[in-house]
């Protein structure tokens, strides 16, 4: 970690990407406990929501993972755009973005096999940040090299050519085109390529053939990135109109897709990308209304101070145990509520406590910077 300024940057970016991580930081047990509490059949939708489907299908939690990609892109005009105008070379930020991309990657293997000495076999290579880390790192690589048209025509080239290979490919003894996590040619492919184990043996939902559409999301968040740093400020309803309805029609084709090739995180299957993509597109153009065209920051802060440190905060769930921290604090308010409510009240003390952790980090502008 280092001291830095906070810089100038799109405050609507930030605060959305503390929103998606408020989620992750366990707000989705909110949910989950007034379900329990009341048995209401309202709480038990919106808990459901808040897991994911076994195989096929969509729930709001799926939209975690993808929209923190997505907001990766919708960065890197503001930070490789705005080095490669102030004159650094293609080959030194090339140099930045696979060093970049290669940490998170370490970071993803620490996160889940921790600090232990194992054997290769033992350890887990797929995770969340690897993915994040390789997608990031593949898409800021076509940012560099292409301009507009031909960071578009690789958004639909990865798209397309994935759904080819899952539609004429399957694993030895399944029919073409066989979608089950036992009979799909990504999963396969994994047992092949990859080191160490899988997640679920013969499938991890974070797989390095799998990484490949995901490209497509963070260049969806460079795409938004652009057409948002370019914008005038006389402009920016004009620009808020063509994300809204760039949005729609992703989450339009996303479902004419699914028809033939479903929705499915964990294959990140085209129409998942498409269907994730629109919904992130509609959410960042409601926090940039919100925020940057209306003004309206104050609510905002909350979110931006989680937004700032959001690695930071993803990784110290492997290195700090929040429960016991939350329990030694706030176990007699818990105690309180009583048996009943007590649990719920512990989830607010919980987020509590993490959040005026980043708030104390946030006062004194120190951030890991990856």
């Amino acid at each position: 970690m280092e001291q830095i300024n906070i810089p100038q940057r799109l405050y609507s970016l930030d605060a959305l990407r503390g929103f998606d991580m408020f989620w992750i930081m366990g707000a989705e047990e909110i949910f989950h406990k007034e379900a329990e509490i009341t048995g209401s059949t309202f709480w038990n939708t919106l808990s459901l929501q808040f897991q994911h489907p076994a195989w096929h299908g969509f729930a709001a939690y799926d939209l975690i993972f993808p929209l923190f990609l997505f907001l990766a892109g919708v960065a890197t005009p503001y930070s490789v755009g705005k080095q490669m105008e102030r004159g650094h070379s293609k080959k030194d930020l090339l140099f930045r973005v696979i060093k970049r991309g290669l940490i998170l990657v370490l970071l993803g293997i620490v996160y889940n096999n921790g600090l232990e000495i194992q054997p290769i076999s033992d350890i887990r290579f797929g995770s969340v940040l690897g993915r994040i880390g390789l997608a990031y790192m593949f898409a800021n690589i076509i940012y560099l090299f292409t301009k507009q048209r031909g960071q578009t025509i690789w958004f639909f080239a990865l798209l397309l050519g994935y759904w080819l290979l899952l539609a004429f490919g399957s694993a030895p003894g399944f029919p073409s085109g066989d979608m089950t996590m036992q009979g799909n040619i990504v999963s396969y492919l994994d047992t092949l390529v990859m080191p160490g184990r899988l997640y679920l043996g013969i499938h991890d939902p974070e797989g390095l053939v799998s990484t490949i559409p995901a490209i497509s999301t963070a260049l969806l968040g460079i795409y938004t990135g652009n057409l948002l740093r370019n914008t005038r400020p006389e402009k920016m309803r004009k620009t808020l109109l063509k994300l809204v309805l760039t949005g729609v029609i992703l989450l339009v084709a996303a479902q004419i897709w699914n028809r033939v090739f479903p929705i499915n995180k964990n294959l990140w299957t085209s129409s998942f990308v498409l269907q994730c993509g629109g919904i992130s597109m509609l959410l960042m153009s409601l926090f940039y209304y919100i925020i940057d065209i209306l003004g309206y920051k104050k609510w905002a802060f909350f979110f931006k101070v989680i937004g700032m440190n959001s690695i930071l905060i993803y990784m110290s769930g492997r290195f700090i145990n929040w429960s016991y921290t939350t329990n030694a604090l706030f176990q007699w308010l818990g105690q309180l509520a009583g048996e009943l409510y007590g649990p719920l009240v512990l989830v607010f003390c919980y987020l509590a406590v993490k959040w005026a952790f980043l708030y104390f980090l946030y006062q004194k502008k120190v951030f890991l910077k990856v």
